[in-house]
């Protein structure tokens, strides 16, 4: 009996390749989204000290000058911890649509997976069907010439 093929093997692995690319993207994606959540968790922190430090020069006594200069600091590390928020959400949104992509490729290359397994099974029963065969046939054969030399 000739080996299995499977005729859309070359689809299979194509669509293997994609879904390996697509889910190393998102690996990329979501890393990227892990060291913007610690950079923005780095810069609260940061803003939790110096409001901190602030406050407590300010119960000491602090020249008008030291007071500018904490709050336009405190003011401008805000600025930035809300732009890196915005930052965050774009990235979780190209995160989410990726996961999305990732789904779709699984799910077609899952398809013809389970086609090529179905296809293998139907190899498999016809090979089984035809060793019968040939078993019945040798047998019916054997029997045959025992008569004839018998």
């Amino acid at each position: 009996m000739k080996k299995f093929f499977f005729s859309l093997d070359t689809v299979l692995s194509y669509k293997e390749q994609v879904l390996d690319g697509l889910k190393a993207e998102h690996a990329r994606i979501l890393m990227k989204v892990r060291e913007c959540e610690n950079v923005i968790e780095r810069m609260e922190a940061e803003h939790r000290r110096c409001a901190i430090e602030f406050r407590d020069s300010k119960v000491k006594g602090m020249k008008i000058s030291d007071i500018h200069t904490y709050e336009h600091y405190l003011e401008a590390l805000g600025i930035k911890i809300r732009k890196k928020y915005e930052e965050l959400e774009k990235l979780k949104v190209q995160e989410e649509a990726k996961r999305s992509e990732v789904v779709e490729a699984k799910k077609e290359t899952s398809s013809i997976d389970k086609l090529k397994e179905k296809k293998f099974k139907e190899y498999e029963k016809e090979v089984q069907k035809e060793e019968e065969q040939f078993i019945e046939e040798f047998v019916t054969t054997k029997r045959a010439m025992a008569r004839i030399v018998g």
